[in-house]
């Protein structure tokens, strides 16, 4: 998990920061990661190359870009990721709620206040368990729900993504091997490479012939002759997970 604190004010920035390892503390919480913000255009460009977080928490009044602006442009970016503004003003709580924050806090920042909203956050994620797919188009990096997705194909070194809708979202282009960016795909166990060029989402998967799957949306997908029978076997060991 990855906490993001953007603050530009640094005295308030490491009191956030001594909050959250006190959280971890004594919620006993590993695996975390918190990356600290004085400067809210750095996290914002850092939010362009697609770096995202889990959750963010955000000073709401600060120079340069708001809290606002970065809520905005997470939005925007199609992260519905959870943001905790932390401000010493109430003047802002409505920009708050147009951002969907899941909680304003003021400042001096209290620690049952704080425990309390990531208690909250933490609750709804385990709850909500699909995570997303960042995808960098010409218009901007989009974040795909993996449920979403149907099956994705290189096509000239960019990836054409097919949803379960019938919509089709293209990226740029990729300068990293197709391989590598389905992994994240691939290791969620619901994807699965049948072809150099395609992972298919075995959830939409119709039919399983002995060289291709047909998808719920009717496309035909190859499977490559050196992968017919690990298709297969991974393919019957998915379904029977799902109805043990």
């Amino acid at each position: 998990m990855r906490i993001v604190i953007c603050d530009d004010n640094v005295i308030d920035l490491d009191i956030i920061e001594e909050l959250l390892r006190q959280y971890m503390e004594t919620r006993e919480i590993t695996g975390c990661y918190v990356e600290k913000f004085s400067d809210p255009s750095v996290l914002s460009q850092k939010m362009e190359d697609g770096e995202v977080a889990d959750i963010y928490l955000l000073d709401m009044i600060m120079s340069e870009k708001t809290g606002i602006d970065i809520g905005r442009q997470l939005r925007d970016m199609g992260c519905e990721n959870a943001i905790i503004y932390i401000t010493a003003s109430m003047d802002y709580a409505l920009d708050a709620f147009h951002v969907h924050a899941v909680r304003y806090l003021l400042k001096p920042l209290n620690q049952n206040d704080l425990f309390e909203a990531l208690d909250y956050v933490l609750a709804h994620m385990s709850v909500k368990s699909d995570p997303l797919y960042l995808i960098k188009t010409k218009d901007g990096i989009i974040h795909v729900p993996y449920s979403r997705i149907e099956y994705i194909e290189n096509v000239s070194r960019t990836l054409d993504v097919h949803l379960i809708n019938g919509e089709r979202l293209t990226s740029i282009f990729i300068r990293s091997s197709f391989d590598k960016k389905i992994e994240p795909l691939v290791e969620s166990k619901a994807f699965l490479q049948v072809h150099k060029s395609f992972v298919v989402n075995l959830i939409y998967v119709r039919k399983l012939a002995n060289n291709y799957v047909i998808m719920d949306s009717g496309n035909k997908i190859p499977i490559s002759k050196t992968k017919t029978a690990a298709v297969k076997k991974e393919y019957l060991s998915f379904f029977s997970e799902q109805y043990r």
